[in-house]
């Protein structure tokens, strides 16, 4: 009730568990705190926080226009509302490498299980648009030192992000991999591979836990979670598909009040009124309204 009662610590230890587990975890993206429930509630083992998602939400591109003071407010909303592991998208960490110390900071404070930093020059581009360009290898491990430094809490998750694929090839991209593993970061997402191929080749090529994006209308072909955990990723993230579902059901939902005049056929499409208040636990809520009352 209110917010989840798994403390930031222990939701932090299950990250650290689950990414030494050998399993693939499941991360969608929640674009809200009530979106994250439904992520719980439907078994997947964390929750990711978009800078695309953020950024559209605010009906803003996602080139590096939002602040951490944005990205940080979404974070604690989802972050406390969930019982789940949490991993936020920090882009280049809001600056260089004092303001990627302080985004670790933010963020730890916020409750938040992890976060990932990229090696993008800052402001940053979408990771599946063209014309990305990224900074000098020392530069990103200023970033990535910076970062692992900063945090007080060391189960705290810190992922360095390359987008180098797409701009130096894939064999650059694994050497700019290791060389964020030895600055101290924990994991490596390797934006923008093309194919299973691909994320084989960096498997065998990296010993670290690995972070693979399967967004829709991207550079990457779509796999299956089956598929992905044979290949041996350990995390995989779906950072914007419930919104393009919410939004895509928002507009022919409009498109349909604005032809008809009533929304009425549209109810069996909707989540009921009692869907809603089960999830939001409504219940317990009136419940302990009630033992106040008695008290």
């Amino acid at each position: 009730m209110f917010h989840s009662p798994v403390p930031a610590p222990e939701k932090r230890q299950a990250l650290r568990q689950g990414l030494a587990s050998g399993r693939l975890l499941r991360f969608p993206g929640a674009f809200n705190p009530l979106s994250a429930l439904l992520i719980e509630r439907l078994g997947f083992e964390g929750v990711y926080i978009s800078g695309a998602v953020v950024a559209a939400s605010l009906a803003l591109p996602d080139v590096g226009l939002t602040t951490l003071t944005e990205v940080a407010a979404r974070s604690h909303e989802v972050a406390r509302t969930t019982a789940l592991p949490t991993l936020v998208d920090a882009d280049t960490g809001f600056g260089e490498p004092l303001s990627a110390a302080r985004t670790v900071h933010v963020l730890e404070d916020l409750g938040v299980s992890g976060c990932h930093i990229e090696d993008q020059v800052n402001p940053k581009r979408c990771g599946h648009l063209d014309g990305k360009e990224i900074v000098a290898v020392a530069d990103m491990r200023r970033r990535i030192k910076a970062a692992a430094e900063a945090r007080r809490d060391p189960a705290f998750v810190i992922c360095a992000r390359t987008d180098a694929r797409a701009v130096e090839g894939l064999g650059d991209e694994l050497e700019r991999a290791k060389a964020y593993l030895d600055a101290g970061a924990d994991m490596i997402f390797a934006e923008a591979l093309a194919d299973a191929a691909e994320i084989e080749r960096f498997r065998a090529s990296v010993d670290a836990p690995l972070l693979v994006n399967m967004t829709e209308f991207g550079k990457t072909a779509l796999l299956d979670a089956t598929t992905l955990a044979g290949l041996g990723v350990n995390v995989v993230i779906y950072p914007v598909t419930l919104l393009r579902l919410a939004m895509g059901a928002a507009e022919r939902g409009l498109a349909v009040l604005a032809s008809q005049g009533s929304q009425k056929g549209l109810l069996p499409q909707m989540q009921s009124r009692a869907q809603l208040y089960e999830l939001l636990g409504y219940d317990d809520y009136s419940q302990f309204d009630a033992r106040l009352e008695q008290a």
